[in-house]
């Protein structure tokens, strides 16, 4: 999948010069135009979805995301050229996740998982969905 530098919106710096589905690998890859390369995993990429399910409707509303550790990845939808609906196996589709927030995702994944995991901890729920 390519983007036309042409169709470039405001607020979006950097633009994809491919996306690749690794379905088995359940994650996603994406190069950029300046050279820079993010590998999402799709349980990642779902725990951090833009949509108003996860995000809440305003700040601090964002609802912790358990149990999704084997979730995967069904399909990609263009939406226009600024973004992407992912289809996730557990049959979340509702988020929009745009070329800046799949940027800033894969710029701070280190710490936005670690965050996850921090949270999922002190609230005593787990990655597992078998887990009670």
């Amino acid at each position: 999948m390519s983007e036309d530098p042409g169709t470039q919106r405001p607020g979006t710096e950097h633009w994809p010069t491919e996306v690749r589905l690794k379905s088995a690998e359940k994650r996603l890859e994406i190069d950029f135009d300046n050279g820079v390369s993010f590998s999402l995993p799709a349980e990642f990429l779902r725990v951090n979805s833009p949509s108003a399910e996860v995000q809440g409707h305003g700040p601090g509303q964002k609802t912790l995301q358990r149990g999704k550790m084997h979730v995967g990845i069904m399909k990609l939808e263009p939406v226009g050229h600024y973004a992407l609906r992912i289809v996730f196996d557990d049959l979340h589709d509702s988020g929009i996740y745009t070329w800046a927030y799949l940027y800033e995702l894969g710029e701070n994944q280190e710490r936005l998982w670690a965050e996850y995991l921090a949270e999922l901890e002190e609230k005593g729920y787990s990655r597992d969905p078998r887990a009670r």
